[in-house]
């Protein structure tokens, strides 16, 4: 039985040649075969074949070395070889093969008994294991049994009938195992808590289940059901909730109008919510992103757990080491290891559940990293490999967008094995299409991809890596077959063992053009049938058409794979092809000659898309809408766009990755400014020309409709007609509200009537012709120029019946402004109906969302239309009314508000107060979230402003001014400025008489010059620790008068306070004795010449104070100090001309006693320099600083006095400025720039005293930066610091810089490497590169070959050995430094280039001598000799040494142009077994 075996290239990118195929099972498959034959033949054919038959020893799959032959020992005389002995000799090589075999064939039945004993164990500890599993999971299902049962409810729902308003509470208990899980329903509908945050509530403990509902109105009134199911069953129970309204008159409803639904609810929804979601992002290659969602589940059920996808344009994301998922706690992620361009792209998540799919998008933007050479483009992106074969594939990929930058002229290709990080280019010159036909490779292993782009200015960064591919023939997947023998062993064996004795092969077949192209065209066949079992390979013939003549194409090259690309075409001529397929026994004949076949593109570049179109969108993107490219969409890859800002010129990128639809948003633009756009198309051939720009356009955000008014509220009725009032729209759309439009209907009927034709202005109406006593509701909604919005929900229920209550309306029209962290301010509208008396005030309650106990904010009433609560929670959500009271008392209570957070909004400015150059006060505010739409509002007390004598209010763009023309007393109060269409944007300014005073103060200052001061009031600390306040005015007279004011008191002169002024200076100063804690506060100079004054204070409270009263204690205990042996100057450093770093300290009153030590992080140092105690200096010398220094550094003086200590933490910004000043004396006596050549490249040296790598340095070409890479290599030693530019072109020509850096200056040193200095170091650069590629890469002798070989006469000697060059080199074989004559007797082989030997058959004492093996290529090569003696039978083996005969010198390199100094030459590498020479 056989069956096909798994494709061996579809495992996990392993490497494979032709081993894979099980080489025991080929044994076997051969053993079986040959007793076949031998059983077929006579048993005297047998034995006459076996005796001239060889043994051999298989190596591979394909493979047959020849190993050392044992011939039959003869003896010099005929009469020695009897027929006895050949008897005999027969007989013995037929017991010897018949042992042989036996061993064998017992090797081979002892292997089959072991791994049945093997099975048989495994399958026992199999079985074991699972009887053990089956018997634990039956105790658990049996204990699980016993406990387990269906939901059982206990304490059923009870049906309640509560006020409007009023909370309302279901319980039930339940009891089942495993523990149900419960839903709630209201109607059949599932209950969600999260659709209406604060409503419900549900809570679950100990089966105790219940049901919470918050401010009940008659829209509660339903039946509620709750269901409990787990894995047994499912139970439910269900009560009636009723609502009543404090209106209504009718009877009250009972329980039997209501039906009760008693069959079981199956369900399967689970509602899902997105919280917070990602949004357009932008990413920059190489740099790591997360994309995430907070996910809401309702219900949350580990047995219904939905499933997360992830999707990049619709295409599912799967976990790899570019994407990682994550799903867990509420929230799916997908992490981006390592962005590129691929990355880029619509981002969807989906959840996936049984009731449906929810989903949300956002697009990721990912740009180019920094380019490697400036002006080099992006890379390229997506890069795939197509009809892999044996040593073939084609890689494509698709171009960057080149929108500021040069075009691209074409990409470089790159492969690499797996399992390497030798990256080799595939292609010599750039190709200018995105694909290339690869070809090259080793059959059976795996490689990735990466391409490079080009342009005049370098080369790209790579792109990312393609997915790795084999280079194996998927048609050798249909040519394996696996045998299933006994005992489970497999054999998998190839249809080429099975085939019949095919000695030549027949002609390929179907050739033909799989790919065209301007350059190359790749023709594709299918291989001969039957092919036999030997290897075939194939050569490809071109003839041009009319020619006549063939040419073979790759004749060096044979192809194992029907797949070839032909390159070096002629473009716009035609080409007939032919194929032939060669193995070992001979060639075939041609296949069919293909028709005629053109060099040419077969796909077009694409036309430029039409009809550009951008329109506004948000506030800071665009929709740019095109019309496609006429071109087949299959051929196309997409679309780039490009934006430039109207007037500049420069065009930016706005995706980096082609799309392939003709709507795109383009993000990330300005607010305000104006752009215009443009499209290109791209295939594989190219990019379009740009299309037509679009016209330009303001980034704003679009216009659309207005949201919906909300809170519609009764302000009175008169029995006929009702007066209602409501809210602004939350948004405008951009445009202001042009109107009102009213809806309304009975309660109970079905059908809206329209209240008003024509738009009302005002946010209050009257609606007449209604009916006494009955009930309606109403909807409105808003317009503006961009139309009609959606309407609003409908309104409570309103009774059409009189008002005639004493007490007043409710107010109306709750708003809130200036939302603080603590406080708000609210504002309403007088109540429409007053009752029987005026309104005389209001009072202000709140409560907490979840709370239903209402607080009150005022205990007595406020006469204002606005109020300010404080005292509130931070991040707690609140609601409010408002009570009105007239002479009958407090009236009803107005709508409640929407919920307010009180929380400050992130970036919301507060109002500044100020006074201009003119002297004008004025109050500033400014706001970013403007629109079109919003408006500065001024109020004063929270009445608009509008007394133009008094104020002039000013607005530009984002900002607003109030200015104060004439500013008194009465101009003190609350100012207020909200800004519409911005979601309640608003701020409030308290001008207080004392803030007014210091304003006009300032106004009154810039209107009326003062004394100016060349010195504020300021401070000093002299010696004992006295203070001395002092203040300069240079212009003073000498009628000044000033007086120092300390705390809001005068200080007279006295001996405490030492007070003058000199004149001549204009000084007037202040000089306290002592100065203690007592003396904290505010210290005021007055000065007053004439009608000028000026004043300046000084506040010396907290640290300020802290610091001076420090300061002063320690000149105080300086001078104390200084009393015995003391620093005059503490630790302190300095940088020697040698550029060593001193540490230096000074001393002062010491004595013979007195004692003076260093310390390195509190360990004592001796260091090389003693102290000079005598002349008072001590120096701690460093003469190579390193990071390994850094450290605290203290020096110490004591005697009998006391002692002193010293400490210098030489670490942080110290060593820094240390490094800087080193920088300085190394920069000053750096040296010129010198050319110094190798075999990498050209290199700059620059010789200074010292050089770290801490010193700021840098190096630069014709004025542009360097940084290190491979090709420009930085570096440095304590001598001198380099710079190596490896591998130099043309392009490397130029004046090169080495600065320097210290603290204010910089050292320079440069050098020109250009004209005769460029081509002298070019030249020996050349030269050196050449030397060590020609050692490189000659031809040598590896190793193989002993140094002497002693063999007995009449054997077989073969000497082996591994050769190595680039190119293939040479060999060939010497006898005593003679060339000798390859016949029978001297047998020389060459295989896969590499491996050579010599074979010597029935070798005698003339084959003695010295052998030699000659191996050269073009670059050079090398002779390695091995000494070859001969003995007889039967004499002793003798001992030979190797001969030292000497060899040829190899010849000299071309002597190198005069350059600078050469490097020193490298020890020379150790030589293979053998003696060598090189030649």
């Amino acid at each position: 039985m056989s069956s096909k075996g798994v494709s061996f290239y579809q495992k996990r990118h392993n490497h494979y040649d032709q081993s894979y195929r099980n080489l025991q099972s080929r044994y076997v498959v051969q053993e079986y075969s040959a007793q076949k034959r031998s059983a077929s033949t006579s048993t005297l054919k047998s034995s006459a074949s076996s005796s001239i038959s060889r043994t051999k020893c298989i190596c591979g799959a394909y493979k047959e070395v020849q190993d050392y032959y044992i011939p039959v020992l003869k003896r010099r005389t005929e009469e020695q070889y009897t027929e006895q002995q050949m008897r005999q000799q027969t007989q013995r090589r037929s017991y010897h093969r018949a042992a042989n075999y036996s061993i064998k064939l017992a090797y081979l039945e002892e292997d089959i008994r072991v791994a049945r004993a093997l099975a048989r164990e495994q399958i026992d500890k199999v079985s074991i294991q699972r009887m053990v599993e089956e018997k634990v999971a039956l105790q658990r299902r049996i204990h699980e049994e016993s406990i387990s049962r269906a939901p059982d409810i206990l304490a059923r729902l009870r049906s309640h009938t509560v006020w409007e308003g009023m909370a309302v509470k279901l319980f039930f208990t339940v009891h089942g195992y495993p523990t149900p899980v419960v839903q709630w329903f209201k109607n059949e509908s599932l209950v969600i808590p999260a659709s209406e945050p604060g409503k419900y509530r549900i809570e679950s403990k100990y089966g105790v289940n219940s049901l919470e509902i918050y401010r009940t109105n008659v829209n509660d009134t339903a039946t509620y059901t709750a269901v409990a199911t787990n894995v047994h069953g499912q139970s439910s129970t269900n009560a009636a909730v009723i609502v009543r309204s404090y209106h209504e008159e009718e009877d009250p409803l009972h329980l039997q109008h209501l039906s009760l639904p008693l069959s079981e609810i199956c369900f399967t929804h689970i509602d899902v919510q997105f919280l917070e979601k990602f949004g357009v992002s932008f990413g920059i290659e190489g740099e790591t992103m997360t994309l995430s969602c907070d996910i809401l589940l309702t219900p949350e059920l580990s047995r219904l757990r939905p499933h997360p996808e992830w999707y990049r344009d619709d295409v599912l994301i799967k976990e790899s080491k570019w994407h990682q998922l994550h799903f867990g706690e509420g929230r799916a992620t997908l992490s981006l290891t390592h962005c590129n361009k691929d990355d880029e792209g619509l981002y969807t998540l989906r959840i996936v559940t049984r009731g449906g799919v929810n989903e949300h998008s956002a697009f990721l933007f990912v740009a180019d990293d920094a380019a490697l050479v400036a002006g080099a483009p992006g890379a390229p992106m997506d890069v795939e490999c197509h009809d892999a074969n044996k040593d073939y594939v084609i890689v494509t990929w698709k171009p960057p967008n080149t929108a500021s930058g040069a075009p691209v002229i074409g990409y470089f290709v790159d492969k690499c094995e797996i399992g390497t990080e030798n990256w080799i280019q595939c292609n010599d010159s750039p190709v200018k299409i995105c694909k290339y036909p690869v070809t090259g490779l080793f059959e059976g292993r795996s490689y990735i991809f990466q391409v490079r782009a080009v342009n005049k200015a370098g080369v790209s960064r790579p792109s990312r890596v393609s997915i790795a591919v084999a280079a194996l023939d998927p048609a050798d997947l249909a040519r394996l077959q696996t045998i299933h023998l006994d005992g489970g062993r497999e054999i998998v064996i190839c249809q080429d063992d099975l085939e019949g004795e095919v000695k030549i092969p027949g002609p390929p077949t179907n050739v033909q053009a799989l790919e065209t192209s301007k350059t190359y065209v790749v023709l594709s066949w299918d291989p001969p049938v039957p092919r036999g079992r030997d290897p075939i390979v194939y050569y490809v013939e071109k003839t041009m058409v009319g020619s006549g003549s063939w040419q073979r194409v790759n004749s060096q090259i044979p192809m194992k794979s029907p797949r070839y690309a032909v390159f070096d075409l002629a473009e716009g001529k035609s080409y007939n092809f032919r194929v032939i397929s060669v193995n070992k026994h001979g060639v075939s004949e041609p296949s069919e000659v293909t028709p005629p076949i053109q060099a040419q593109e077969r796909v077009a570049v694409p036309s430029a898309p039409g009809h550009i179109q951008a329109s506004r969108n948000t506030r800071t993107s665009v929709v740019v809408q095109f019309d496609k490219s006429k071109v087949e969409e299959e051929e196309l890859m997409g679309y780039y766009i490009d934006s430039s800002v109207v007037g500049s010129n420069h065009w930016e990128t706005c995706n980096h990755k082609p799309i392939n639809y003709n709507r795109f948003e383009v993000h990330g633009l300005t607010t305000g400014e104006n752009y215009i756009f443009r499209v290109k198309a791209v295939n594989a051939v190219g990019v379009s020309e740009n299309s037509q720009e679009s016209e330009a356009i303001t980034v704003k955000a679009a216009l659309t409709t207005p949201s919906y008014p909300y809170g519609i509220t009764l302000l009175n009725c008169d029995g006929h007609s009702m007066i209602l009032g409501w809210k602004l729209p939350k948004f405008t759309g951009g445009s202001h509200i042009t109107g009102y439009y009213i809806d309304k209907r009975e309660a109970n009927h079905l059908n809206w009537h329209e209240v008003n034709s024509s738009s009302v202005q005002e946010r209050v109406y009257t609606v007449e012709e209604l009916t006494e006593g009955a009930f309606y509701e109403f909807k409105v909604a808003a317009s503006n120029l961009a139309g009609l919005g959606l309407p609003s929900d409908p309104s409570d229920h309103f009774k059409c019946e009189a008002w005639t209550m004493p007490e007043p309306g409710p107010a109306y029209d709750l708003t809130f402004c200036e939302v603080r962290n603590s406080s708000l301010v609210i504002l309403w509208k007088e109540p429409i109906y007053s009752g029987k008396s005026p309104v005389s005030g209001y009072f202000v309650e709140y409560r907490e969302v979840e709370s239903e106990e209402w607080t009150r904010v005022n205990q007595s009433a406020t006469a204002n239309h606005y109020l300010k609560v404080t005292d509130l929670e931070e991040g707690k959500t609140y609601v409010f009314h408002i009570l009105a009271v007239n002479g009958s008392g407090t009236g009803k209570a107005s709508d409640a508000s929407e919920p307010v957070l009180v929380e400050v909004r992130p970036g919301v400015k507060e109002i500044t107060a100020g006074v201009d150059e003119e002297g004008t006060i004025y109050l500033d505010y400014s706001c970013s979230e403007m629109t079109e739409a919003s408006q500065f509002t001024w109020c004063k007390a929270y009445e608009e402003i509008d007394n133009e004598s008094k104020f002039k209010m000013e607005s530009i763009d984002e900002n607003s001014r109030l200015y104060f023309k004439n500013p008194d007393k009465d101009d003190l109060g609350t100012y207020s400025v909200s800004v519409s269409d911005t979601d309640g944007i608003s701020s409030r300014f308290v001008m207080e008489s004392d803030e007014l005073e210091r304003l006009m103060a300032l106004s009154h200052e810039i209107r009326n010059p003062t004394i100016p001061l060349k010195t504020e009031l300021t401070y000093e600390i002299l010696e004992r620790g006295k203070v001395r306040f002092w203040i300069e005015a240079p212009s003073l007279s000498a009628e000044t008068n000033y007086r120092f004011v300390v705390n809001d008191m005068e200080v007279k002169d006295s001996e405490s306070h030492k007070i003058k002024f000199d004149k001549s200076a204009g000084v007037i100063e202040m000089v306290m004795d002592t100065f203690t804690v007592e003396n904290e506060g505010t210290y005021t100079v007055q000065i007053q010449d004439g009608k000028a004054k000026n004043q300046s204070s000084l506040i010396l409270i907290d640290d300020a104070f802290k610091a001076l009263l420090a300061e002063a204690e320690f000149q105080r205990k300086e001078y104390i100090r200084k009393q015995g042996p003391h620093f005059q100057e503490y630790l302190y450093w300095e940088i020697s001309e040698e550029c060593e770093v001193l540490l230096v300290c000074k001393v002062a009153n010491l004595k013979k006693e007195t004692v003076f030590k260093w310390y390195k992080d509190e360990v004592p140092v001796e260091p090389e320099d003693q102290p000079d105690l005598q002349n008072g200096v001590c120096i701690f010398r460093i003469p190579r600083l390193t990071k390994k220094d850094q450290a605290e550094y203290k020096a110490t003086l004591k005697d009998d006095r006391g002692q002193d200590v010293s400490v210098l933490q030489l670490s942080g910004k110290i060593f820094e400025d240390i490094i800087l000043g080193m920088s300085k004396v190394s920069g000053s006596s750096a040296s010129e720039l010198k050319i110094h050549c190798t075999p990498e490249g050209i290199r700059f040296h620059c010789f200074m005293k010292y050089y770290t790598e801490e010193m700021k340095v840098s190096w630069y070409q014709r004025e542009s930066k360097i940084s290190s890479s491979e090709k420009m290599k930085i570096g440095g030693t304590d001598e001198f610091a380099w710079l190596q530019i490896s591998e130099p072109t043309e392009k490397d020509k130029g004046k090169y810089t080495f600065e320097i850096y210290d603290v204010k200056t910089s050292y320079k040193r440069t050098v020109d490497l250009s004209g005769q200095a460029f081509d002298e170091a070019f030249a020996e650069f050349q030269r050196l590169k050449a030397a060590a590629f020609a050692e490189k890469n000659r031809g040598k002798v590896l190793g193989g070959l002993p140094d002497v070989v002693t063999i007995m006469e009449s054997k077989t000697l073969s000497l082996t050995c591994t050769v190595f060059g680039n190119p293939d080199p040479e060999v060939s074989w010497l006898k005593n430094d003679r060339d000798f004559e390859i016949t029978d007797h001297f047998k020389s082989t060459l295989e896969q280039g590499k491996y050579v030997s010599l074979t010597i058959k029935d070798v005698s004492s003339e084959d003695s001598g010295k052998y030699g093996i000659n191996v050269r290529n073009k670059y050079g090569g090398e002779t390695v000799d091995v000494t070859v003696s001969v003995y007889k039978y039967g004499e002793e083996v003798p001992e030979v040494k190797p001969s030292h005969l000497p060899k040829p010198a190899p010849a000299p390199a071309p002597a190198p142009t005069k350059t600078s100094t050469p490097e020193k030459p490298k020890a020379a590498a150790s030589r293979p077994a053998g003696r060598s020479t090189r030649k």
